[in-house]
């Protein structure tokens, strides 16, 4: 009988449970109390555990408990079995009742300012009883999609590379989005037919942080001009903040299309006449390659599909 074999018929979920818990805790004795048995069910198990495998899962010293190797492989592939047994749970629930359940969506805040409005509207129209849990994704290249490899999201909304190389990932594009120059309504560019980018040079700008890819857009669209880069009036990631701010008249920014579309904000500000060459970036739905998606993960995607025809056209 090989190991596979063994502990099929030996492995519990149980088991697995006690292991996430322990390390979680990175103690028996915390685990034990968050499952509500005993610390001697929980080092018994364990142990057991351990000697059926024929390896240490647990680094055992006076600061805490710590996943050897081994254990640190069981714990991805048993993160996998969980996700699993909920995402069955969440199809057998939408199969007695398909207007009714959950998805979980990772989002940056560009696309939340906006894009991401458009389709959790429209999926309140469509299916009033789902329920949209939105989390806020870092845009740093190495954790942007740690909330989907760790499961805790279904889907990713967000701006891909090109090309798309991350093997474990699916990119669905939904449409390439481009920045605009905006201002508030209350500005004295608002009223102006024709600007000039050079015009704008020395306006208070708000920018995003140095060296980031938006950033690196809106500069790039002025160099293609001739043009240095723009004076800053404030640096951020904020978009609270650029709201706020443009509606003083005060500044320029420039905003994804999607964001001019979607915010319930848009009618505060003016897209301004004026030539500004921003390449188009892909904007995308991320799923994991080999995890099944739930029913309503993909109403989500097939209503994010139907936001972005617009956008589409508009990018076209």
């Amino acid at each position: 009988m090989d190991l596979y074999d063994k502990m099929s018929r030996r492995l519990k979920l149980t088991d697995l449970r006690m292991l996430h818990a322990t390390v979680h805790w990175r103690s028996m004795s915390k685990a034990a109390a968050q499952l509500n048995i005993s610390q001697s069910a929980v080092s018994k198990a364990l142990g057991e555990l351990e000697h059926a495998l024929g390896v240490q899962l647990l680094d055992r010293n006076p600061q805490g408990v710590e996943p050897t190797e081994f254990g640190r492989a069981l714990l991805v592939r048993a993160a996998a079995v969980f996700d699993e047994l909920r995402q069955a749970m969440k199809d057998i629930e939408y199969i007695g009742n398909p207007l009714t359940g959950e998805v979980r969506i990772g989002c940056g805040e560009p696309l939340a300012a906006g894009f991401l409005c458009g389709v959790v509207e429209r999926m309140a129209r469509e299916y009033p009883r789902i329920v949209c849990h939105v989390f806020q994704t870092p845009t740093t290249a190495t954790l942007e999609y740690r909330e989907l490899r760790e499961r805790r999201v279904e889907v990713t909304l967000g701006r891909i590379r090109e090309p798309f190389s991350d093997e474990d990932l699916q990119a669905d594009i939904l449409f390439f989005d481009q920045q605009q120059v905006v201002a508030g309504k209350r500005s004295k560019w608002a009223s102006r037919r024709k600007i000039e980018l050079a015009d704008l040079v020395d306006e208070p700008w708000l920018l995003p942080l140095p060296d980031t890819f938006p950033r690196l857009l809106l500069e790039d669209a002025f160099h293609a001009q001739g043009l240095r880069s723009p004076r800053p009036g404030l640096v951020s990631t904020s978009f609270n903040l650029y709201f706020g701010l443009l509606s003083t008249g005060l500044y320029l920014t420039a905003l994804p299309q999607s964001v001019l579309r979607y915010s319930v904000l848009r009618t505060s500000w003016k897209r301004l006449p004026v030539k500004f060459r921003s390449k188009p970036t892909p904007i995308a739905a991320v799923t994991l390659k080999h995890r099944s998606l739930s029913p309503i993960a993909k109403l989500f995607i097939d209503c994010a599909r139907a936001c972005a025809k617009p956008l589409a056209n508009v990018a076209a």
